[in-house]
């Protein structure tokens, strides 16, 4: 298993999170999303699929002339006609990587391809040969690797490689694995592929039953180097592995030993960005950068955050460019909140004027859902006693 304790993000926003329909980009939104991904620390930026729209072929042009310090990558199918023009539209790209692949699991093969596992892999090395020619970095990627026979797997990844592959990529197409047995696949391969320290292992989940992040973590923790995620976990069907959330994850569990080079206090900033311009709202209770992921509203919580944060808060929300938690004040809140509040406006109120304010208070907050400052302060007027 590879030592290096690096996990490369691989940001493919711009190609599987812009496959989400409707909130397809211009050419110069993707080229403002990309610098601001070279400037959050991205290793790579897939930056389109050159042959599937003369769209997507300037726009990985633009990228790749945008950008300075990040590897761009066109996709391709395993076609020479593909590489071709990918290879065409990475020619300005100060690093460039053609990402080419095929089905591995036998769905795909029978019912996609109508081929045999042979002759897969024998299109699968060819293409790997055909793009290295070109002069670029290559990453194969074995389709629905999360359902195919592992020793099948074995057999392509190692074939890949020897072929020249740098990078192998692992997906969980259909979303369809459990962490554990992902890890496991994972494994597999570091125990079995006797070539496979020539390479760099990825992993690309989908998030069909909501696990694309652990099995993300599963594959990164049995030896996977190179982790594929979009901004929000936006993309096709129910989404990709989202970068916040993987990033968050090595970063607060530090006893893994792993790190990246994403800039944390950039992630809010960009998540609105991609929100914004492809005109997808993030979902409030979104992990990292949903508008209540550094919110409190229960009493318990309230007040066992206001006595120290980390009872309720495992991440600083200025670690990840949120300005402050919030307490957001509702019926479900208590005394120390709205007491905490209260004196943050000006009036410092204790005991039985405490307890009417509260009571008042509560039969606002069941009207009201959500308490804010004007009514906080129209609720205490009558108490006398300001500290300012």
């Amino acid at each position: 298993m590879t030592m290096n304790n690096k996990v490369e993000i691989f940001d493919t926003t711009l190609r599987d999170g812009e496959q989400v329909p409707g909130c397809q980009l211009s050419t110069e939104e993707k080229i403002t999303i990309a610098r601001e991904l070279e400037l959050l620390g991205v290793d790579v930026i897939e930056a389109g699929f050159p042959i599937s729209s003369p769209g997507d072929f300037l726009s990985v042009i633009g990228i790749s002339r945008a950008v300075r310090d990040v590897i761009v990558c066109g996709l391709t199918r395993a076609k020479e006609e593909d590489i071709d023009v990918a290879a065409e539209a990475l020619r300005y790209a100060k690093r460039g990587r053609i990402h080419t692949g095929i089905g591995s699991s036998d769905v795909h093969i029978k019912h996609k391809f109508r081929s045999t596992r042979e002759q897969v892999l024998e299109q699968g090395v060819a293409a790997v040969k055909y793009a290295k020619a070109k002069g670029f970095e290559v990453e194969f990627y074995a389709e629905d690797a999360g359902r195919a026979d592992l020793d099948f797997l074995v057999q392509m990844t190692q074939a890949v490689i020897s072929a020249g592959a740098d990078v192998v990529n692992i997906p969980d197409t259909t979303g369809y694995c459990l962490p554990h047995l992902y890890g496991k696949r994972i494994q597999y391969l570091y125990d079995y592929v006797s070539n496979i320290d020539k390479a760099r292992i990825s992993v690309h989940c989908h998030n069909d039953l909501g696990m694309a992040t652990a099995n993300t973590m599963e594959g990164i923790i049995h030896g996977a180097r190179q982790a594929e995620v979009t901004i929000n976990g936006i993309g096709e069907r129910a989404g990709n592995t989202s970068l916040e959330e993987v990033v968050m994850t090595i970063k607060t569990h530090q006893d893994l030993g792993l790190y990246t080079n994403i800039k944390t206090e950039r992630i809010y900033g960009i998540s609105q960005l991609v929100s914004n311009m492809m005109r997808m709202p993030i979902q409030p209770n979104k992990a990292i950068v949903g508008k209540n992921a550094f919110s409190h509203s229960s009493g318990i919580h309230q007040d066992g955050f206001l006595k120290h944060a980390e009872n309720y808060e495992i991440i600083n929300p200025a670690d990840v460019g949120v300005g402050c938690s919030s307490i957001l004040l509702t019926a479900r809140s208590g005394r120390a909140a709205l007491k905490h509040r209260l004196e943050i406006l000006g009036f410092k109120i204790e005991g039985d004027e405490l307890n009417n304010v509260y009571e008042n208070f509560l039969i606002l907050a069941d009207e009201k859902k959500q308490i804010g400052d004007n009514e906080l302060v129209a609720l205490a007027s009558s108490i006398p006693v300001l500290v300012r």
